[in-house]
């Protein structure tokens, strides 16, 4: 039975291309006003269940139900998609493929054109509103369809990769509109392989390997499905190798290392600075989402 509050429900959802199978059964729901994280390492079948969701795809067996009802072309107006292939006019102009699209979703040509001019400005494109968009960055392209998928304020965003190949100052930009919409009430999809904007930004997720439901829940509850806790340092030095210092995550000055069940960090701790590491700061905590995805997807989380 379909949750009253679901936006989006997923019911036993199957999903074949020729002999492969990449959906077996899968189910969830989004409810309305929350941000929801889908996860899954490449070819898990993110991308195709947002397909069946969107009518893109046939589905094989199951349900892939927006508000109670499969999709329907009426329902564009509402929903904002930005799909993991960009698609736009790419020999035309900038500020007349935004209007255009914003004409298409219902909007007035001078509310559209309006409108877009004012995004231009905030994402740094302003002056380019008369360049083609084969001439941008591919990042400033992503800009521009980022703008095309919210501009008429839809009531749900599903965003495949929004922040795909940006540098972190786009990244946060970007993730800062889509916050924005988020605190207006919109329902939020995203997939994303940026961990951190997943524990920011969701209040649920669904961790997808092999077509099948891996973890669902709140990101606490998935935490909490995974055990364990984590020691998070900032550090200078070297750190040993040592059974017991295993970093999931480790970058040149900040490492994650994985708790024993009931372990205190103490011991590690001493360790550390025996092997003579300097600590500028360290802190206990649930385990990340980033080592859970490692956890769960191995080597196919690398790739």
């Amino acid at each position: 039975m379909t949750e009253p509050n679901a936006v989006i429900s997923v019911r036993d959802l199957h999903m074949s291309f020729g002999e492969q199978h990449v959906l077996k059964g899968l189910s969830f729901e989004v409810y309305r006003g929350e941000t929801f994280g889908l996860l899954g390492s490449n070819g898990s079948g993110k991308t195709t269940t947002l397909r069946a969701l969107l009518g893109i795809y046939p589905t094989a067996r199951g349900e892939a139900l927006i508000e109670g009802t499969r999709f329907d072309p009426s329902m564009g107006a509402r929903i904002g998609y930005l799909p993991e292939e960009r698609g736009l006019y790419r020999k035309e102009p900038v500020l007349p493929v935004m209007t255009y699209f914003g004409q298409l979703k219902g909007m007035p040509a001078a509310v559209a054109e309006g409108w877009s001019r004012g995004y231009l400005e905030k994402v740094g494109l302003a002056g380019k509103e008369r360049t083609r968009l084969d001439k941008l960055s591919g990042g400033e392209q992503q800009k521009v369809q980022l703008g095309v998928t919210i501009m008429n304020d839809p009531a749900l965003l599903i965003l495949d990769e929004p922040t795909k190949g940006f540098d972190p100052v786009n990244r946060r930009l970007l993730m800062s509109i889509v916050e924005e919409h988020r605190q207006r009430g919109a329902t939020i999809v995203m997939i994303t392989h940026q961990m951190e904007e997943v524990e920011r930004l969701c209040d649920r997720v669904l961790l997808l390997k092999d077509g099948v439901a891996e973890a669902y829940g709140t990101v606490p509850q998935v935490q909490d499905q995974y055990g364990g806790r984590t020691l998070r340092i900032e550090f200078t030095g070297r750190l040993p190798d040592s059974p017991t210092v295993r970093p999931t995550v480790r970058e040149q000055n900040y490492a994650e290392i994985p708790l024993p069940d009931g372990a205190p960090a103490t011991g590690i701790l001493r360790e550390l600075l025996d092997a003579g590491v300097e600590i500028r700061r360290f802190e206990t905590s649930r385990a990340s989402l980033e080592q859970i995805f490692l956890q769960v997807y191995g080597e196919r989380a690398e790739d």
